[in-house]
C-alpha cells in the first residue's frame, strides 16, 4: 500500500503538531501553506522553516487574489477592520476574523495537488490504483469550531464527499 498525504501548514502550532504526526502516517508526505494577503504572514515564514526542519516538501501557494474576493475579514482587510486584541473582542458567533469560506478553498487546492501526486504515480510510473490510499491533514482546533463555520466537524463530513465526487481517483 503506498500511503500519500498532504499537510495544510500554516506555521502555527496546530499545523504543525498535524505535520509532525503526518510525517508517520503516510509513505510520500508533501506540505503546502497558502498566502492570501494575510496580516500575520510571519507564520508564512515559519512553515518554510518548519517544513525543512521535518524534511517535508513544501509548497508555497501565492493565492493572494483571496483577500481581494475575500475581503470582509479583519485578516484580509485590517484597514477596515481593526484586528481584535484579545478572545472577549472577537464576541460571540462568526467573529470578523473569518474569512469567508478560506478553509473550503484551501481544502480544494491541497486536493488537487494530491490528486495531481497520484495521477502522476498512476498514469506515468504504473501505480496500481488499488493500493494507494490518500489523506489530507488539516489543523482546525476547538477554538476556531466555536466560530468559524468551515471549522467544524460537519463541514469536512461534507467536504470528504464533495472531494470524493468530484475527483478523479475515486471515479
Amino acid at each position: 500500500m503506498s500511503r500519500y498525504g498532504i499537510t495544510l501548514l500554516s506555521g502555527g502550532l496546530d499545523s504543525t503538531t498535524v505535520t509532525t504526526f503526518a510525517r508517520s502516517e503516510v509513505d510520500h508526505l508533501s506540505a503546502i501553506t497558502f498566502y492570501y494577503g494575510q496580516t500575520h504572514s510571519k507564520e508564512v515564514e515559519c512553515a518554510e522553516r518548519i517544513a525543512k526542519e521535518l524534511d517535508v516538501e513544501h509548497r508555497l501557494l501565492d493565492i493572494s487574489f483571496l483577500g481581494e474576493i475575500a475581503w470582509y475579514s479583519a485578516l484580509t482587510n485590517p484597514e477596515l477592520f481593526p484586528l481584535p486584541k484579545n478572545r472577549t473582542d472577537i464576541g460571540f458567533g462568526v467573529p470578523i476574523t473569518y474569512v469567508p469560506l478560506r478553509n473550503t478553498i484551501f481544502l480544494s487546492l491541497a486536493a488537487a495537488l494530491l490528486e495531481s501526486s497520484i495521477l502522476k504515480s498512476i498514469e506515468s510510473e504504473g501505480e496500481d490504483p488499488k493500493t494507494i490510499s490518500a489523506s489530507i491533514f488539516m489543523a482546525p482546533n476547538a477554538i476556531d469550531y466555536s466560530g468559524y463555520p468551515d471549522c467544524r466537524p460537519e463541514f469536512y463530513e461534507k467536504a470528504v464527499d464533495t472531494l470524493n465526487e468530484g475527483c478523479k481517483i475515486a471515479a
